[in-house]
């Protein structure tokens, strides 16, 4: 296949933690990737596009022009350090805004597919003990970012464009920051944990399971206009996921059976609340309209994510 008969995808974020694991997918698919960008910046893609500060109305046109599909990825992301004085006013305009001019100029081109990268915090922050959150649930966003994702999920499949969404909890694999680099970091240092009591269950998914669904998603001509929810399909519990990561590491996790209500307490009168909930609360997903419906099956297990993520720190 030439170049120019190559579909073209779109993606914006192409430079994030999941469109850099996306690009290699789709290139291998056989798209010619263009990057939408905020400023020119070389990377893996084909060609790019800049559309500049996300925080301001951006004219698509450009491109959009000539698109077989859009991975929309692009996103201000939940922070636990806001300065914004109205955050959610901020997520609307990067979110929802942007989405909305995005998805309107993707129908006035003729864009096949538009695949929309949301959270799974739409659903909530924590789910029911053998009640997994299912993509039909009633939405329950707790803050302002899921709030903003909820709204945008409205923009994209209410447009004149064939639109899915797509919903994973917490992501990890290689480069990734945040919480999960400093679990990594402190087992591999060997600190004892005071996690080893907590009984939860909580779903993951690995970058690179993301991106298989999301080029998935681009093209099952069965997935238009639905919510998908993803996973690794193997919820672990807290402690089990530190062992996980020892065993990962090639050392033992130090684990210490501390009572889950004096960690609450603890971490609460720290004001880490939110921090609490992950720790201990479940968050389990229910993937089957993926496996069931569209036939999907995770490509790495658990056990081969956290080899190649630890790898890569």
């Amino acid at each position: 296949m030439s170049s120019c008969s190559r579909p073209i995808a779109l993606v914006t974020g192409a430079n994030g933690f999941v469109g850099t694991a996306l690009i290699p997918q789709l290139k291998a698919r056989g798209y010619r990737v263009r990057a939408a960008l905020r400023q020119p910046r070389p990377g893996p893609w084909d060609e790019s596009v800049v559309v500049g500060d996300l925080n301001l109305p951006v004219d698509w046109r450009v491109a959009v022009s000539g698109v077989d599909a859009i991975w929309h990825l692009a996103a201000r992301v939940h922070v636990m350090q806001e300065s914004e004085r109205d955050p959610l006013a901020a997520f609307r305009r990067v979110n929802v805004a942007r989405t909305a001019e995005l998805c309107a100029a993707a129908a006035a081109a003729g864009v096949r597919r538009l695949v929309y990268l949301s959270s799974v915090k739409v659903n909530g922050e924590s789910s029911a003990p053998e009640h997994p959150f299912r993509p039909e649930d009633p939405p329950a966003p707790t803050d302002p970012y899921a709030v903003s994702k909820l709204e945008a999920e409205a923009a994209v499949l209410t447009s004149c464009v064939d639109a899915v969404v797509l919903r994973p909890p917490l992501v990890y694999g290689p480069g990734v920051g945040a919480n999960f680099a400093r679990l990594l970091h402190l087992v591999r240092k060997g600190y004892w944990l005071p996690l080893g009591a907590i009984q939860n269950r909580r779903d993951l998914v690995f970058v690179g399971n993301l991106a298989d669904a999301l080029c998935l998603l681009g093209e099952h001509p069965d997935a238009v206009g639905k919510v998908f929810l993803i996973s690794d399909g193997e919820p672990l519990s807290t402690p089990a996921l530190i062992r996980a990561v020892g065993n990962a590491l090639g050392r033992s996790a130090h684990l210490i059976p501390v009572p889950p209500k004096v960690l609450r307490g603890v971490l609460t009168l720290c004001g880490k609340e939110a921090e609490a909930d992950r720790l201990l609360g479940s968050l389990e997903v229910d993937i089957s309209a993926l496996t069931h419906g569209l036939g999907w099956r995770p490509r790495y297990t658990v056990k081969e994510a956290l080899a190649a993520t630890v790898a890569a720190h």
